[in-house]
């Protein structure tokens, strides 16, 4: 029994060290494997049992140990405000030998670049971000906008009252493109539809949303759509016998109404992807923006609750944003003050759905600073 244990310390000793790699180069292993499982972080800024926003990251990083197994090792903190703690635990995850981390949320930006100075040899990927100051950090996305154009148009349809609620998050560029697709959708399935939004300033905190969707629901809307990671809004919604959808997984436990539709952050081909990279030894400082048409973004079951007409017109729309021949941003789109932003036939650029930050014309009440 000694002597077994013995070998066995050696031969993880050559394993981690300049010889084990010589020795798994002469035996064909990749050199991950002579290294050891990669070592891959997740951050989340609310907790995994959301059934919003960090669960569906964290849907994705299940993903991964299941299609990797024993090549991968995961670990997760939940519920990390954004500042000063994200930047705390990035830390501590470089340091207890991650080389892949995943930071989920906006503001994790600055906390991100600045952690990734510090640890080049890590790579570091940040959700919904956009700067990318050293080479070892990557930024994805999501084309949400392009979900809440189906949601918008089916809200649009289904109310009684033509208002629809929104609760918003952040008037950062995200939340505005949602906000604006969810409009024009709404509006031009129905033109009489107006949109109420209310910002809470947070991702996720049920009583604060189930407040705002109670005092959307006081101002007549009878369709509440949300840019917050709990299932407050659907219960509140529920309660008052109207209608909702999930955001972000499919908040399935409330079909097939209030939840009529959802809109679900498929995470995990990307996940899967960007490590593979990791393994194979080619990743890359990339900027992703996947949408329907990659998977990245779904629209969940649309249930019996949706008029026939309604989801076939829904299914049309998923379709056309599918294969490209719609954009849910193509003019002519006007400013909330009449100017125009976008002429006839002309179709939003990347670069300015980034740096849209106001509302679209039809839309009352302002955005906060």
């Amino acid at each position: 029994m000694t002597v077994t244990t013995v070998t066995t310390v050696k031969r993880r000793t050559l394993l981690t060290s300049g010889a084990g790699a010589a020795l798994a180069a002469a035996l064909g292993l990749p050199a991950r494997a002579a290294e050891g499982p990669l070592k891959v972080g997740f951050i989340y800024v609310g907790p995994t049992g959301d059934y919003g926003w960090s669960y569906q990251h964290d849907q994705g990083r299940l993903a991964v140990e299941a299609h990797f197994g024993d090549a991968v090792e995961t670990s997760f903190v939940e519920s990390v405000p954004e500042g000063a703690d994200a930047e705390r635990v990035l830390t501590q995850m470089a340091l207890s030998g991650h080389r892949l981390i995943f930071a989920t949320s906006f503001g994790y930006m600055d906390a991100v670049n600045n952690v990734a100075a510090k640890f080049p040899e890590v790579k570091f990927e940040h959700a919904t971000g956009y700067r990318r100051d050293h080479p070892n950090v990557a930024t994805y996305d999501a084309r949400f906008y392009e979900g809440r154009a189906v949601i918008g148009h089916i809200a649009g349809r289904m109310t009684k009252t033509n208002k629809i609620g929104y609760i918003a998050s952040y008037p950062i560029p995200e939340v505005m493109q949602g906000i604006a697709s969810a409009f024009r959708h709404a509006r031009k399935a129905n033109p009489a539809a107006e949109m109420a939004v209310v910002w809470v300033y947070t991702w996720f905190d049920p009583p604060k949303e189930a407040e705002a969707a109670t005092a959307l629901i006081e101002q007549g809307c009878d369709v509440i759509m949300q840019h917050t990671d709990s299932t407050a809004p659907l219960t509140r919604a529920q309660e008052a016998g109207i209608i909702g959808f999930g955001q972000a997984s499919d908040m399935a436990q409330f079909k097939p109404r209030p939840r009529v539709a959802s809109i679900i952050d498929n995470w995990a081909p990307y996940y899967i992807r960007r490590v593979q990279a990791v393994l194979d030894g080619t990743w890359e400082s990339t900027a992703t923006w996947g949408g329907i048409a990659d998977g990245e973004v779904v629209i969940g079951e649309i249930t019996e609750a949706v008029p026939p007409e309604v989801k076939a017109e829904a299914e049309a729309l998923i379709e056309a944003i599918r294969s490209g021949a719609y954009h849910p941003f193509t003019g002519p789109i006007n400013r909330q003050d009449g100017t125009p932003w976008l002429a006839e036939g002309e179709v939003a650029t990347d670069e300015q759905l980034v740096n849209l930050t106001f509302y679209l014309e039809g839309m009352t009440g302002t955005v906060p600073n």
